[in-house]
């Protein structure tokens, strides 16, 4: 059941104790968002975890400053920013599924698994939904709650360059400044700043990289040979997603990335009118017009054919047209 934003923050301010789901492979946006409403419901004086199927990257650690990790029996479990609920990962998609009450996500490709949805597909984050909740329930935003608020809308925005971003995105990224975010050192640590291990994998990328349907799709691929050769590891893969829609003329950029188990999972982003989300919910994933993922199964070569036959389909839709 769909649910809006008033309905979203009573059910919220009638929970006292609150389990928060953030997706495997986090980012900064189900991250940030996850732990904003977490310190927000802890003033409250409620009893609040956030917890996810895989390690928390370093660089978001400042997120779980000052919250308290104990033990309880939820009597509201919520998923934030997660999009379909094998998104959770295998472990807590069969510890959580079927009793998921709440999720709270931006994605038009939403599944709508959980028992009431709050979800805002024009959002260019999840972020934004829930500084937009926080006021709703006249939560006080702490610094340390507009830092966590400022990298999820900084991240699912590029820094502001994708199409995605809005004015209401601006507007509340100004208007958690106001409140303390450390917009410069965020936007340094996850924008300005690599680490060598990530200047390794990068440059092991970017020789994989080849163009197809006459030019106008650019693919590359992150094996796990990469990560060892490297030193880097699927934590800082996601800064890749962009690199090859770059270049010029380009209206569509693939990175393919190696999982442990051989599959392969696909970042794919587009310029214009051309539909990520389209493409990757032919082979089973989703996401926004212009950021979209999927799971590919079988071999790179028939990995990379699966793609390359979607996107050419949407290239031509988009060419007629």
């Amino acid at each position: 059941m769909r649910i809006d934003l008033r309905e979203t923050a009573e059910l919220l301010k009638n929970s006292d104790n609150i389990l928060l789901l953030s997706h495997a492979h986090p980012d900064g946006d189900t991250l940030g968002s996850a732990t904003a409403l977490a310190h927000g419901l802890s003033a409250m004086g409620k009893k609040v975890k956030v917890d996810c199927g895989d390690p928390i990257p370093k660089d978001f650690s400042f997120m779980f400053e000052g919250l308290v990790n104990e033990d309880f029996e939820p009597e509201l479990i919520a998923a934030i920013d997660v999009a379909d609920i094998k998104l959770l990962g295998k472990e807590y998609e069969g510890r959580y599924g079927g009793n998921i009450e709440l999720c709270i996500d931006h994605h038009g490709s939403n599944m709508l698994y959980a028992d009431k949805v709050y979800l805002e597909a024009d959002s260019a984050s999840t972020a934004e939904m829930i500084y937009l909740l926080l006021k709703e329930m006249n939560a006080e935003i702490t610094p340390v709650m507009a830092s966590c608020l400022f990298t999820g809308v900084s991240t699912d925005t590029g820094c502001f360059r994708f199409s995605n971003t809005t004015v209401r995105t601006f507007e509340i990224a100004a208007e958690l400044a106001r409140r303390g975010a450390d917009t410069y050192n965020i936007i340094q640590v996850f924008f300005e700043t690599k680490t060598k291990t990530f200047a390794a994998l990068e440059r092991l990328a970017l020789e994989t990289m080849r163009l197809y349907c006459s030019d106008k799709c650019a693919l590359m691929c992150v094996t796990q040979d990469m990560y060892k050769r490297s030193g880097s590891d699927e934590s800082e893969v996601d800064r890749l997603s962009n690199l090859p829609r770059q270049i010029e003329g380009v209206l569509v950029g693939v990175t393919m990335r190696e999982l442990k188990d051989g599959s392969f999972k696909a970042s794919v982003r587009t310029h214009g009118d051309i539909d990520a989300s389209e493409i990757c919910r032919r082979l089973g994933g989703g996401g926004h017009m212009g950021a979209a993922g999927c799971t590919l199964y079988g071999t790179k070569q028939q990995a990379v054919n699966s793609l390359l036959k979607e996107i050419q389909a949407e290239i031509d839709a988009f060419t007629i047209d």
